[in-house]
């Protein structure tokens, strides 16, 4: 086949606009049935292995692409799944993103991804959810903590809908989640340990970052059944957000500020930093997630999310739900991760 043929398939000329090659084309090119080439290109039906080759060559050449949501339309089925995730660009998000996809790829789904960077009012999430349904996906695994459950509700009555990361409280949405009181527990414990009893919390409101709320809270109790006394700052979702005011209440006798994301640990060790303190020797830091790039060099005192599991969870969660012949009990599934003990926590 010359390198002519792709503008001589349906009467397109070299001066003509490339248009989008159909399976028509392929099969008129190499002369057989367009069933015939629909089956060879899904590698079904029976064949001369010469003839299968040639339709694979033919539409290799010609640039045909296959659209599969078409297909599996028109067979009363999809296998795509809406996928929204907040900022790829955050490491603990970038790596879940990637999880999903592989586990995606091993179960035979497509995702259909949109990324939201912060949005604490959660509108173009919700924008980002109509514009999933649009495309006609089969289910939405919401990758984010700052869209609510009331604006998350309206779209179970269409698909079936997967927290991916996140706790969630209705029965109408299902959840594989971190356990994040669990984190908070974890890291006020190893806190109170070595000694702290005036102790900064600072987290993401509930409006910014939910799971970064429920930290916090599991933080302050924790804590606070300890013995130590407790000031919990709750900021927006800029990591540098009331910094300054956990440093002041470290110069009024605040030994320790735990954070609620790694990304705030950095924030504070960095302004400590520039106003002359040591971590740890004058204050000690914590923070959560674990999957910043070279938190180990750092010395990061922190939790190290299981990301993986929430990931291969989540997927085989969304499968089950898809493919299911009746309804399925609402799915509630929490992990925990383990703490990293670091360097940035000292006894006092």
């Amino acid at each position: 086949m010359s390198g002519s043929d792709a503008a001589r398939v349906s009467g397109k000329d070299a001066a003509t606009p490339a248009l989008r090659v159909t399976i028509s084309d392929v099969a008129a090119a190499a002369g057989v049935s367009r069933a015939t080439a629909t089956r060879a290109l899904k590698g079904e039906g029976r064949f001369a292995e010469e003839t299968r080759e040639r339709i694979l060559e033919i539409a290799e050449r010609l640039g045909y692409v296959r659209n599969t949501a078409a297909a599996e339309l028109a067979a009363g089925r999809t296998g795509t799944v809406g996928l929204m995730l907040r900022d790829a660009s955050n490491p603990a998000y970038g790596l879940l993103f990637s999880r999903l996809q592989d586990e995606s790829h091993r179960r035979g789904l497509d995702l259909v991804t949109v990324t939201i960077g912060a949005d604490e009012r959660g509108a173009a999430q919700v924008n980002a959810l109509h514009r999933l349904l649009g495309m006609r996906v089969a289910g939405l695994i919401v990758a984010t903590g700052g869209v609510s459950t009331e604006q998350l509700e309206p779209f179970a009555d269409q698909v079936p809908i997967l927290r991916a990361g996140r706790v969630e409280s209705s029965d109408r949405i299902h959840t594989v989640h971190y356990d994040d009181p669990a984190h908070g527990r974890l890291l006020a414990s190893h806190v109170a340990s070595l000694g702290h009893r005036r102790v900064v919390v600072l987290a993401g409101s509930p409006e910014a970052s939910y799971p970064e709320h429920l930290r916090a809270t599991a933080m302050r109790e924790a804590l606070e059944d300890a013995g130590a006394t407790v000031t919990l700052l709750s900021a927006g979702a800029a990591p540098s957000d009331r910094v300054d005011e956990a440093l002041d209440a470290v110069r009024d006798g605040a030994t320790a500020v735990m954070c609620a994301s790694d990304y705030r640990q950095l924030a504070v060790m960095r302004a400590a930093r520039t106003v002359g303190l040591s971590v740890p020797d004058d204050l000690s830091v914590t923070g959560c997630d674990g999957i910043l790039p070279g938190a180990d060099l750092l010395g990061l005192t922190t939790v190290r999310i299981p990301v993986e599991d929430v990931a291969a969870a989540a997927v085989e969660t969304m499968q089950t739900l898809l493919t299911a012949d009746a309804a399925v009990d609402t799915v509630r599934r929490g992990f925990t991760g383990s703490l990293v003990a670091g360097t940035t926590a000292a006894a006092r």
